[in-house]
């Protein structure tokens, strides 16, 4: 069992291997019939304590794809409401039999203590603001396949938007650093990180000053739901400065892109229709997803290492 929890915890080497094995399961997804039995007999439990469309469908459909059995956890109805602590939660579900553990939590650090009270796998889907691993590793899949690369070497990035609550940036920072992407920060102070001189990325206020000189362009929502206090004047005037209007599109390089990793604010952030971007990567990176979730539950629960079971035809 393999924890994926944070980019650092996994390092260059491995975020590699797992972006070579998703290329072995994107090739599933493309058959008539996308199942393998490579994970059968593996129990898979979706650990959701906020609310998720694209990370937890991902994850489920990743999880059936690999014939591995599903839990789905949901808050709403289960013993929390009646005072059951996290542990206890999480105690009881590793008694029933499960091998993997795949968490979303509001608090930061619980894919750790989730580690500490269970003897099975632990993929974090988003603690906090902190990380999102494979958030971050299904966007440099998408980003390096789409050039027909193995790496970013060489290639500048500009995430935009709300650095401070977004463990989206957090992890692709990382991830596309390690990687060897050069990383600009665009965002008004407010929506940056009380300290980030220790990031390796550059910090840029004015978006129109980097629009036309970036490979990526990674616009991230505005997350009025975690923001407690009023850090944009108001909606109309960050979009004005910080959204992707017609002109910033306009002024854009000829092979640049666009990603976001949704759910996307309209009219905010994304002043345009996506679908009208030439170099729009959105959709693909919820297609990605999969396969690199798929990979992300191979790697930490296969029994087999030399991936054979990948080469069986679904039953």
């Amino acid at each position: 069992m393999r924890h994926v929890r944070s980019i650092s915890e996994l390092g260059r080497d491995r975020i590699l291997g797992l972006l070579n094995l998703a290329d072995r399961m994107a090739e599933i997804n493309s058959r008539p019939v996308p199942k393998v039995p490579a994970l059968r007999g593996r129990t898979v439990v979706s650990l959701f304590y906020e609310d998720s469309t694209r990370t937890r469908l991902s994850f489920e459909t990743a999880a059936r794809r690999l014939s591995a059995d599903t839990m789905n956890f949901s808050v709403s109805s289960s013993s929390v409401n009646k005072g059951e602590s996290l542990r206890d939660t999480v105690e009881t579900i590793t008694d029933m039999g499960v091998d993997a553990f795949v968490v979303r939590h509001k608090s930061a650090g619980v894919p750790w203590q989730i580690a500490q009270w269970t003897t099975a796998a632990v993929i974090n889907a988003g603690d906090g603001a902190h990380q999102h691993p494979t958030q971050a590793l299904l966007d440099a899949y998408t980003i390096t396949r789409s050039r027909n690369s193995q790496d970013l070497a060489g290639l500048r990035v500009a995430i935009v938007g709300d650095i401070r609550h977004s463990r989206v940036a957090r992890s692709n920072v990382e991830a596309f650093t390690a990687l060897g992407a050069e990383v600009l920060l665009v965002a008004p102070p407010t929506l940056l990180p009380p300290v980030v001189s220790h990031w390796p990325v550059e910090v840029v206020h004015d978006f129109d000053s980097v629009v036309d000189s970036v490979d990526v362009l990674y616009m991230l929502r505005l997350q009025a739901e975690r923001m407690n206090q009023g850090l944009v004047p108001s909606l109309a005037e960050y979009s004005t400065h910080y959204g992707l209007t017609p002109r910033r599109v306009a002024r854009m390089s000829v092979d640049a892109q666009v990603m976001h990793p949704g759910p996307m604010n309209r009219g905010v952030e994304m002043v345009v229709d996506p679908a009208e971007i030439r170099g729009s990567l959105i959709h693909r990176q919820v297609t990605n997803g999969v396969a690199v979730r798929m990979a992300v539950l191979f790697d930490s629960l296969a029994v087999e290492p030399d991936h054979s079971a990948l080469r069986e035809e679904a039953r």
